[in-house]
C-alpha cells in the first residue's frame, strides 16, 4: 500500500513538474552561413526508402567563408541538387540546446549572383529599347512592389480585411503607376477610370464566386504554415480574393491603356460620330482580347504545371471529382474570374475613354476625315 502511495505521489509531482518543464524548453537556434566546395568526395545513388525513385547523394568538403565558423572545413552529404567544386552553397546551422545537439546540412545553392546579373540584365534592356517611356514603366513597377511590400503584406499580417486592403493597394498601383507612365492627361484619365471600374466589378464577382464554390483559401501546403504561423489571425477566403485582384492588375493594366490610346488614336484620325468610334475601338479591343486571355490561362497554366503533371500520374479515373478538389477549383475560378475581368475592361474602358477624350482631341492636319 505504502508502495502504490509513494508511486501515485511520484506521478503527481512529475505531472506538476510538466508544465515547468515545457515553460523552460528553448526553441532551436537556427542560422545560416556561406560555404565554398573544396572538394566533391564521392557520388552515390540511393533508393528513396518506400519507393522506387532513386536520388544522387554526394559527400562534400565544404569551406565556411563567415560567421563565427569562418574557415573550418566540414563534410556533409548533399541530397539537394548536383555541386562541383568552387560552387558555394548556403548552410544550415541547428543548435538544440535541450538536447545538446549542434547539426550541419546542406542548403540552398548561393543564387544571388545570377539573380542580380538578370535583374541587371532587364534594367539595361528597359533603358536601352525603351528610352524614357520604359523608364518610367520601371519607376511604375518599383513603386508597385513598394505599395504591396509595405501596405499589402504587412496589412494582412496585422489582420486587416484582406479584401480591402488588396482592393486600396490595387486602386494606388493603378492610379499613381498609370500617371508616372503616361503622364496626366485625359487619355491615362481614361484608362484609369476604366480600370478603377473594372476592378470593382471583378472584386464583387470574384466574392460572389469564392463564397458560391465554397473556397476556403487552403489550397496549398504555404497556406497551412501561414495559418500555423500566423496563429490563425488571417481571412484566408479574403486572401484568396486579394490574389486574384493583384494577378489582374498587369494585364488589365495593357489591355485598358492600350483602349484609350485606341480611342485617341482613332479621334485623331478624324472619326466624328461618337457611336462609330465607341464600335471602331471596340474592334481594336476585340482582337487584344483574344491575344491577352490566351495570355492569361497559359501564365495560369505554367505556374501550374506540377500540379497538371501530378494530376496525370495520379490514374484519377473521375475527371469530375479532380475538379471539385479545392487544389483545382481554386485555380479555375482565379483564371476564369481574371479573364473575365480583362474581357469587361475593353468596353468599359472604351465607352469611358470616348466620352472623356470627344471634342478635346483635335483632327491632326493630313489624317483621313470619316463622314457619316
Amino acid at each position: 500500500m505504502t508502495h502504490l502511495l509513494g508511486m501515485a505521489v511520484a506521478a503527481l509531482m512529475m505531472s506538476a513538474a510538466l508544465p515547468l518543464s515545457a515553460q523552460t524548453l528553448i526553441a532551436d537556434t537556427v542560422s545560416f552561413q556561406l560555404a565554398k566546395v573544396e572538394k566533391v568526395l564521392s557520388t552515390e545513388t540511393e533508393l528513396i526508402p518506400g519507393t522506387v525513385t532513386t536520388v544522387s547523394l554526394q559527400t562534400l568538403s565544404l569551406q565556411v567563408l563567415e560567421g563565427p565558423h569562418k574557415g573550418e572545413l566540414m563534410t556533409l552529404q548533399n541530397e539537394r541538387g548536383p555541386l562541383k567544386a568552387g560552387d558555394r552553397v548556403y548552410l544550415r546551422h541547428t543548435v538544440n540546446v535541450d538536447e545538446h545537439l549542434d547539426t550541419w546540412s546542406v542548403g540552398e545553392p548561393y543564387r544571388l549572383p545570377v539573380i542580380l546579373f538578370i535583374v541587371a540584365l532587364f534594367v539595361a534592356c528597359i533603358c536601352i529599347f525603351g528610352g524614357m517611356q520604359g523608364i518610367r514603366g520601371l519607376v511604375a513597377l518599383i513603386g508597385s512592389l513598394f505599395f504591396i511590400s509595405v501596405f499589402l503584406l504587412p496589412g494582412i499580417l496585422h489582420g486587416y480585411s484582406p479584401v480591402l486592403v488588396s482592393m486600396g493597394v490595387s486602386a494606388l498601383i493603378i492610379v499613381l503607376g498609370s500617371y508616372v507612365t503616361h503622364g496626366f492627361n485625359r487619355t491615362t484619365s481614361a484608362a484609369v477610370v476604366g480600370m478603377l471600374i473594372t476592378i470593382g466589378i471583378t472584386g464583387a464577382f470574384a466574392f460572389w464566386s469564392i463564397d458560391a464554390a465554397h473556397l476556403t483559401g487552403f489550397a496549398s501546403e504555404e497556406t497551412t504554415y501561414l495559418n500555423f504561423g500566423t496563429a490563425g489571425s488571417i481571412d484566408f477566403v479574403g486572401l484568396l480574393l486579394g490574389g486574384i485582384m493583384i494577378g489582374l492588375l498587369g494585364v488589365l493594366y495593357d489591355a485598358a491603356i492600350g483602349q484609350a490610346v485606341a480611342v485617341e488614336e482613332l479621334l485623331r484620325a478624324g472619326i466624328n460620330s461618337r457611336k462609330h468610334l465607341y464600335a471602331r475601338g471596340l474592334r481594336i479591343g476585340r482582337e487584344h482580347i483574344g491575344a491577352l486571355v490566351n495570355t492569361l490561362a497559359i501564365a495560369y497554366v505554367g505556374a501550374s504545371l506540377p500540379l497538371l503533371l501530378l494530376l496525370q500520374i495520379s490514374g484519377n479515373t473521375n475527371p469530375a471529382m479532380t475538379l471539385n478538389q479545392e487544389l483545382f477549383a481554386s485555380e479555375i475560378v482565379r483564371t476564369m474570374v481574371g479573364s473575365i475581368g480583362l474581357i469587361l475592361a475593353v468596353p468599359i474602358t472604351t465607352l469611358v475613354a470616348v466620352y472623356l477624350l470627344w471634342g478635346r482631341i483635335k483632327h491632326e492636319p493630313g489624317a483621313p476625315v470619316h463622314h457619316h
